[in-house]
């Protein structure tokens, strides 16, 4: 008897792709720039996000989405910021969905937004897989993690929009290859746009914030 094999993935994939598909157009129409954030646990995902809410002007109103695999530690730390977050837990699951993000978008202010943030769960791996909706991905490195990680984890590196190497303060007191890691990056993914910081010291922000703030606008502009 001939077993059939069935290629599951590619049919989750395919309903994901479908609903982050409607989750966009859902965005766009309220014209809310969606950022997805993706790095490995500890890299500064969190800290990126309270900081980049700090420093925003006022007058930006944005939310965050946090997902982590339990608790809401991170959520409260947002909230502590004034601006409105759901927490979504996956109980076990290594990444967040498009059903996901729109049961978390039902439960947000979507009106009164212009800058969505989503910190997806630690992982290198599984979120670069998955479209929520976003507009761009933003993937965290943290100088302690090493420089050959765009070898090791080659779709987060491509698939990313902008990189962010985190923890910059710490780099002389590792043998983190700068060189070597622009090198790996613009050899997968000419395009990215890196950006040196530390949500500890603030170094490298005006970048990053410039940059969102061309986003921003650029995402109020269309029609």
């Amino acid at each position: 008897m001939t077993i059939k094999v069935l290629t599951m993935k590619e049919d989750i994939l395919g309903a994901n792709d479908a609903k982050a598909k409607a989750n966009q157009e859902r965005l766009d129409n309220l014209r809310i720039l969606t950022i997805n954030v993706m790095s490995s646990p500890g890299a500064g995902k969190t800290s990126l996000i309270t900081n980049t809410i700090r420093k925003m002007p006022s007058a930006a109103r944005i939310a965050v989405i946090e997902g982590d695999v339990a608790s809401s530690i991170d959520a409260e730390r947002v909230q502590q910021l004034g601006v409105p977050v759901v927490q979504i837990n996956t109980a076990g699951g290594c990444h967040l969905d498009a059903r996901m993000m729109a049961e978390a978008m039902d439960n947000l202010p979507m009106e009164k937004i212009d800058l969505l943030f989503i910190e997806n769960v630690g992982n290198l791996i599984c979120p670069a897989e998955f479209a929520l909706g976003e507009h761009k991905r933003v993937i965290i490195l943290s100088i302690p993690e090493g420089d050959d990680k765009p070898y090791k984890y080659p779709l987060m590196f491509t698939e990313a929009d902008v990189i962010l190497v985190n923890k910059s303060d710490l780099q002389p007191y590792t043998d983190f290859n700068v060189d070597a890691f622009h090198k790996a990056v613009k050899g997968i993914n000419p395009k990215a746009q890196i950006f040196h910081i530390s949500c500890k010291t603030g170094d490298g922000f005006d970048d990053w914030l410039k940059w969102l703030r061309a986003e921003m606008k650029a995402k109020k502009g269309k029609s």
